[in-house]
């Protein structure tokens, strides 16, 4: 398939906005570390109990957020019988081809967003491990580690039940929020 003149250019625009996208959600972390939160210089001391409170907020936020994806994904399974091994398709009489299309479609939209929160979850924990020893200000660790959590909760919400335009505000919230925790520790070394 080749694509005309118009088609290209609008490819090009596209690919051009996915990279100044990432830049910009990036440049305004730094900003907000900068201009609305203290970066203190990067020392490494035991978080003190407020801090860890917040860390387990987070996590348990993630952990109901987890819960959600697995529980959604078996309900959708069960809601168009269909099955996650070769084993429970021949225990069941069925096959996959008698799934319907709506049914493989719901599938693939649980799995992608499982997939997606679990590959920006990953980040997430190396940098809060990391974050978590730094002595940050406990509004900073409010606003990037809960914030982070909050907006994985939204953003399953909307992509479960496709929202795709708060999908993308969802998205960019915690992104926002694990480059905020990113560049607030490069800040710190720097300062």
């Amino acid at each position: 398939m080749t694509l005309n003149t118009e088609e290209m250019k609008r490819q090009k625009r596209t690919m051009s906005i996915v990279v100044i996208y990432q830049i910009v959600v990036i440049l305004l972390s730094v900003a907000l570390n900068i201009f609305v939160f203290e970066v203190h210089p990067f020392v490494v001391t035991l978080p003190s109990n407020e801090l860890f409170q917040t860390l387990i907020i987070a996590t348990v936020l993630l952990v109901l957020n987890h819960t959600w994806l697995m529980t959604a994904t078996e309900l959708t399974r069960a809601r168009f019988k269909m099955y996650s091994t070769p084993e429970e398709w021949l225990a069941s009489g069925t096959n996959r081809e008698d799934a319907t299309k709506k049914g493989i479609s719901e599938l693939e939209r649980h799995h992608s967003t499982h997939q997606n929160t679990t590959e920006n979850v990953v980040y997430y924990v190396l940098l809060a491990l990391i974050f978590v020893f730094s002595s940050p200000p406990i509004i900073v660790a409010t606003v990037w580690l809960v914030g982070f959590a909050v907006a994985r909760l939204g953003y399953t919400y909307s992509y479960l039940y496709g929202k795709d335009n708060a999908r993308g505000l969802f998205m960019s919230l915690s992104l926002l929020a694990m480059y905020g925790l990113a560049s607030y520790l490069v800040m710190s070394l720097i300062i």
